[in-house]
């Protein structure tokens, strides 16, 4: 199946961080002189506000590309501060600690969207490149505001609506049919912050939930300032697909190839990569919708356009995602560029690299913790059982449920390579039979 790929030639770059290029027969930049923010040649310094897998991850691209990371993370052994020797613990809520983090970053990315955008705008009226910045972060902290904007910009939604009463809920589900589903406007992730509201009896429960204590990132509180309850109708799709995307300051874009994400307990569980049965046509129209978003809000770095295929064929657009997207850690093993790899080249507006497949078909498969404790030593079977299987481990406590690592598996056929990868993944969550 194909990527998408949009091509630019660049002389200059926006603040932050400068970089010249010279070109060569094949459009390809030559030779790469890199300015960072002070004006000095050197190493660039890209600041990351959470510590979680995905900031860890991303480390592992810019060792490769000589980039310097700092991290702002809200514990001293979050995944990512255990493998980055420069970490600020703090609160990511606080402007004065972000702030003072961002003190010295050449630019300020994200583990997760959960930064107040307000500080995040102060961090660029002083003069410090934030991508994604905040106009378009925004669109991925509330889906109240995505839902609007997705509207204005013709992009396809579900039939929706913002509700401030239990009797809100109940006229929208009366006019649209039941089961409806609700969703806090911001904060939810892994299925949390979203209810199946079967009928009238139930459109009481968001709101009380709402009352309730705040959800946590890795111990960092997510604010409530603002949220709302969204209405949307029940969607009986056939699947879920993910659109992954990458886009610089200056426009440059790639689209990887579009995969088809399972999910159990509104968990990704397992991605299948180019998606089983699309034509080329739907790859390349979904592709394109994403590529659209990610233009029309101004998006720089990674954007996961989550969607919804309906029976019919049509697709709605779920949820956005501004950061490296669990359906994309696929791409670590089983794409010429990952997405990490290209987040961090974006958001300092390097060229970016090829999204292509390494074969023709990638499974990934997440690890849940289970009732495997010695991941590392688990791997004992699963590498001799399987040599050209990759696992990723991120250096979490096991704990029922929780995302503690990831295994891709890629060859030719996509059924035996779906059988390797949930082997793997089910013998690190302690299924000795598997």
């Amino acid at each position: 199946m194909a990527f998408q790929w949009v091509r630019m030639v660049r002389t200059t770059v926006s603040p932050g961080a400068r970089c010249f290029a010279s070109m060569g027969p094949s459009l390809a930049p030559d030779k790469v002189t890199c300015v960072n923010s002070t004006g000095r040649q050197g190493q660039y310094v890209v600041g990351i506000i959470g510590g979680g897998q995905l900031a860890r991850m991303m480390q592992q691209a810019a060792i490769s590309l000589g980039i310097t990371v700092r991290l702002l993370a809200e514990g001293p052994k979050t995944s990512a501060a255990q493998v980055i020797h420069d970490v600020t613990v703090g609160d990511y809520n606080d402007p004065a600690v972000v702030r003072e983090f961002a003190r010295g970053c050449d630019v300020i990315t994200f583990d997760h969207e959960h930064v107040p955008t307000a500080i995040l705008a102060e961090l660029e009226a002083d003069g410090i490149a934030v991508r994604p910045g905040p106009e378009a972060l925004i669109h991925a902290q509330d889906k109240a505001v995505m839902r609007a904007r997705m509207e204005q910009i013709g992009a396809p939604n579900p039939r929706w609506r913002v509700c401030a009463t239990p009797e809100d809920l109940q006229a929208f589900g009366d006019e649209n049919g039941w089961p409806v589903i609700a969703k806090t406007s911001r904060g939810g992730y892994d299925g949390k912050g979203v209810w199946k509201i079967d009928s009238p009896d139930h459109v009481g429960e968001p709101f009380e939930a709402l009352a309730g204590p705040a959800s946590t990132v890795d111990g960092g509180a997510i604010s409530r300032e603002g949220v709302q309850i969204v209405a949307e109708e029940f969607v009986d799709f056939a699947r879920e697909l993910s659109a992954l995307v990458v886009r610089s300051p200056q426009g440059q874009a790639a689209a990887w190839p579009i995969s088809e994400s399972i999910q159990r307990d509104g968990i990704c569980v397992e991605t299948l990569t180019p998606a089983p049965g699309m034509s080329e046509q739907q790859e390349a129209e979904w592709q394109q919708l994403a590529l659209r978003i990610a233009g029309e809000l101004g998006v720089v770095g990674m954007l996961a356009v989550e969607l919804m295929q309906r029976r019919d064929g049509s697709v709605v657009v779920n949820e956005l995602a501004m950061r490296p997207h669990n359906t994309g850690h696929w791409t670590i093993d089983g794409a010429l560029t990952s997405q990490f790899d290209n987040h961090v080249r974006a958001v300092l507006d390097l060229p970016l690299g090829n999204p292509g497949l390494r074969a023709p078909a990638v499974v990934m498969a997440n690890v849940l913790g289970g009732a495997e404790e010695d991941l590392t030593g688990a791997l004992v079977h699963c590498y001799a059982r399987d040599r050209e299987l990759r696992a990723h481990l991120y250096g979490k406590s096991v704990r029922p449920g929780r995302k503690v690592g990831h295994v891709t598996a890629f060859g030719d056929d996509l059924e035996l390579v779906r059988r390797r990868a949930a082997h793997a993944a089910n013998y690190l969550m302690g299924d000795a039979n598997a």
